[in-house]
């Protein structure tokens, strides 16, 4: 059981990675292995919308940040926590960046494995942006990895986040709920429950 986690701050060890550490925490004690991604705070490239990641192999045009890595990363991974900042009420705009890549180019990668979303603010937009991220989930067939409450904690630094028993306590039971659901989908494999061979072909523009 290996869980990718996306550390969308542009500070590596603040109040977003304090909250995938809860998580991390408890998936290693659920047995799985675990890696934090720290998406740096490099410039990244967005999206053009060029297309040439289709002759590419699940790659984006772009080699110059982690974006590929995070791709190749996610062929072996079989669940995933994306975390954010709240900026503005959204995320932030590197993770926006990185996943509108990633899932465009990789969306394979990612397919019917599990994902969960955590964001941190110091007071309010995290429904909102919880919102935001889901999308990337529930397009790209994926569990959507639910808890007690929405996944969020509050806090401007990573001690802050300390202080937000109830948030931490909702990081912790997604966490159980993911280990809990990797746990299924390998027990279906093992008997011979596959994913669906689902259909593509169609596409409906609005305007004709």
């Amino acid at each position: 059981m290996k869980i990718l986690l996306i550390n969308g701050s542009p500070h590596e060890t603040g109040s977003t990675y304090r909250s995938l550490v809860e998580a991390k925490n408890v998936l290693e004690s659920e047995g799985a292995q675990c890696e934090i991604v720290w998406l740096s705070n490099k410039a990244v490239n967005d999206c053009i919308g060029c297309g040439a990641c289709r002759k590419l192999d699940m790659k984006c045009v772009f080699d110059t940040d982690i974006v590929n890595e995070i791709i190749g990363k996610a062929k072996d991974a079989d669940a995933f926590i994306f975390g954010s900042p709240v900026y503005y009420a959204h995320p932030s705009g590197r993770v926006l960046s990185v996943l509108d890549r990633v899932f465009y180019a990789g969306s394979k990668a990612f397919r019917h494995k599990p994902a969960a979303v955590i964001t941190v603010a110091r007071r309010a937009g995290t429904t909102a942006s919880i919102d935001v991220l889901s999308k990337y989930i529930t397009i790209s067939q994926m569990p959507l990895v639910s808890s007690s409450y929405w996944c969020m904690t509050h806090g401007a630094k990573a001690e802050d986040v300390e202080a937000d028993l109830e948030g931490l306590q909702t990081v912790r039971n997604m966490a159980r709920n993911m280990a809990w659901m990797c746990r299924l989908i390998e027990c279906g494999k093992e008997n011979g429950i596959t994913p669906p061979d689902n259909e593509y072909t169609n596409r409906t523009n609005f305007i004709r």
